[in-house]
């Protein structure tokens, strides 16, 4: 299925226009620009999904959750007498 696509016209310095063409080439800055924009644009829904995928996984709650109890037993010292 093809993507509905929308004109935008950006401004730019000289410098980053230069810089632009010299590192994707001409035809190629707008799919660069959407690619670098994407990641922060995307929300973070995909670290949501992964969060949730983790605390539904109960052996692994469980080995992180003695894991850590282990690390502070560990690194308790009794104070000296």
């Amino acid at each position: 299925m093809a993507t509905a696509t929308k004109k935008l016209t950006i401004l730019v310095d000289a410098d980053m226009h230069r810089a632009l063409l010299k590192k994707v080439g001409r035809g190629n800055i707008g799919r660069f620009l959407i690619n670098a924009a994407k990641p922060h644009l995307a929300g973070d829904t995909h670290i949501r999904a992964g969060y949730a995928a983790m605390a539904a996984d109960r052996a692994r709650e469980e080995d992180a959750n003695e894991w850590s109890e282990n690390l502070i037993t560990d690194s308790y010292v009794a104070p000296e007498k």
